[in-house]
């Protein structure tokens, strides 16, 4: 297969990495890519914005590809899917209809409701409403607040503050942007993120795995698109992943069949684990990443034919996955600044910068001198495997220590909770 993967992130290197060790994979491209994934793939940087429909197709009618893999969220929501089905090519990702289930936290709330799935109470609030309605809904959802923006906004774009003021600001904030607010009920439990491949009705769930997503240690400071993730999850009840599924994804999958919007591709569930069992946060139409480094490292079936099942519309013939044994981890490695105001163009060096085994890439490019330097807010993924969680994370931070980049700004406490017993499941 020639396969085409659209995306410039660690996740998209993930899946690279994933694709080239194959066999039926015999030619890998990506648009715009980054300098990491030079490595593996035929980097297409001027080929068009990653959400222009006919740039897209042009490219893989170019290169001939037989597939193409959508891995960020901005496309999807575009309707990129739909452009390249229209032309005949085989895609894994969503259509724009049903990638609202994550364009839009309101449509997810909807589906969720009228599939019966748990989830937070919400309640929106649009652009124009008076102070007394936005008042209202905080004495509603007070103490602790979870306020979202209604769009997507790159992992970046929920406040969770016990401090009213902070909820007010970011109302208000994401209201001069002209999107909704959603305010929701705080869901108190360890959080779990699981991977399922879609294919109308059929769901096959990937290893479930926890993100961290503030920015510093202690789950203390901003929001950020992810600082770390590990998997599987030691605490995770034995039946945990087949009641996701059973409870979480399959309803939300026959609920969107039944709507005329089936749903192929990579359903994302991100869920508390409360007292009531699985209770969704927020659905993503992708990948999501960090997770995907961690969770492809451990995957044994041959990548590219679980993706083309995917999108060949035959997922119910798919042999069960293979994993292997123990566990995966990795840090983030992000620009000084990040999230807000990331310092680009600072020399990257050590070890394992072309081992996609150890880094995966996620904002690099390359100076006049051909080194590589950091692009964007999060730069580098380390990772570190093991038969133990906790050999896992050794492994990643030995690597983190050999690495030079300048001001980095990372977590150490990546999956330390886990590892120490500190997560608990809330008693039903």
């Amino acid at each position: 297969m020639r396969i085409l993967v659209i995306g410039s992130g660690g996740r998209e290197h993930a899946l690279l990495t994933g694709l080239a060790a194959d066999d039926t994979v015999s030619d890998l491209h990506v648009v715009p890519g980054n300098a990491g994934m030079e490595t593996v793939a035929t980097v297409h940087a001027d080929a068009g914005a990653v959400d222009d429909g006919p740039a897209m197709v042009a490219l893989a009618q170019e290169i001939a590809a037989d597939l193409v893999i959508i891995g960020p969220e901005i496309p999807l929501v575009a309707g990129v899917a739909d452009d390249l089905r229209a032309a005949g090519i085989k895609v894994f990702g969503p259509g724009k209809e049903a990638a609202q289930l994550e364009g839009s936290k309101q449509f997810a709330k909807d589906v969720m409701a009228a599939a019966g799935v748990r989830t937070a109470a919400a309640e929106q609030l649009m652009p124009g409403a008076t102070e007394e309605a936005i008042d209202a809904a905080l004495d509603k959802f007070g103490p602790r607040w979870v306020v979202k923006d209604d769009g997507l906004a790159g992992g970046k774009g929920v406040v969770v503050t016990e401090d009213r003021m902070a909820a007010r600001q970011h109302i208000d904030a994401v209201h001069a942007a002209t999107n909704p607010v959603l305010l929701e009920e705080f869901l108190d439990g360890p959080e779990v993120s699981l991977f399922c491949l879609v294919d109308g009705e059929t769901v096959v769930p990937l290893l479930p795995a926890q993100d961290h997503k503030r920015a510093f240690d202690g789950d203390e400071g901003p929001n950020t698109g992810g600082m770390g993730a590990y998997t599987p999850l030691p605490w995770l009840p034995v039946d945990g992943v087949q009641r996701i599924v059973t409870e979480v994804c399959e309803p939300v999958a026959k609920e969107m069949v039944r709507r005329g919007t089936p749903y192929s591709g990579l359903m994302y569930a991100g869920l508390a684990w409360t007292v009531n069992g699985p209770e969704v946060i927020e659905f993503n139409a992708r990948f999501g990443d960090p997770e995907t480094q961690p969770v492809l490292a451990l995957l044994k079936t041959p990548l590219g034919g679980v993706l083309d099942a995917v999108a060949s519309g035959t997922l119910d013939q798919l042999e069960p996955l293979e994993w292997e044994d123990g566990y995966a981890l990795t840090v983030v490695l992000a620009a000084a600044g990040y999230p807000a105001d990331p310092q680009t163009g600072v020399a990257l060096g050590g070890e394992g910068l072309d081992d996609p085994a150890v880094v995966l890439h996620a904002g690099t490019t390359r100076d006049d001198a051909g080194g590589y330097v950091s692009a964007g807010g999060r730069v580098l993924n380390v990772l570190g495997v093991g038969p133990t969680l906790a050999e896992a994370r050794r492994e990643a931070y030995a690597r983190v220590d050999k690495i030079d980049f300048d001001g980095a700004l990372y977590r150490t406490d990546i999956a330390g909770p886990a590892t120490e017993g500190r997560i608990t499941i809330p008693e039903q």
